[in-house]
């Protein structure tokens, strides 16, 4: 029988199109090369974009967190490296999780081999975003 967990998160677009623009911000270090040329054909919906996929990729590291409740993290979220967490689209712009390096040898040593489902919403100011992590 298979296991679940689930994460959840929720940005402001302000406020993260905010930290995007700060001179010399590294914020966007924490997108893929992939990621960023997606972002880069949205326009003036660029940080709208992105705020949403900031919000997955919160989203998957709280549903790996969940998944080992009542264990320590693996790793600290401030070591995590975030760009190893990309969300890719498909031609019809339906969005899946890819991990690579370090995060993914961590998730496969935690839980195996595992399947994400992916779901991003937009809604005036706030960006949602729903993972749900199976495993077993």
């Amino acid at each position: 029988m298979k296991k679940l967990a689930v994460g959840t998160d929720i940005v402001c677009i302000p406020e993260f199109a905010a930290q995007l623009a700060q001179p010399g911000s590294r914020f966007e270090a924490v997108f893929s090369p992939a990621e960023l040329r997606v972002a880069a054909g949205k326009g003036a919906r660029r940080a709208e974009h992105l705020a949403g996929r900031w919000a997955a990729k919160e989203s998957f590291i709280k549903a790996w967190s969940q998944a080992i409740y009542g264990r320590p993290p693996v790793i600290a979220q401030e070591r995590v490296i975030w760009s190893e967490v990309e969300i890719r689209p498909d031609a019809w712009g339906r969005v899946d999780i890819a991990t690579a390096g370090n995060v993914r040898e961590q998730v496969a040593a935690t839980l195996g081999e595992v399947e994400t489902s992916l779901s991003i919403s937009h809604d005036g100011d706030y960006a949602t975003a729903t993972t749900i992590l199976s495993w077993g």
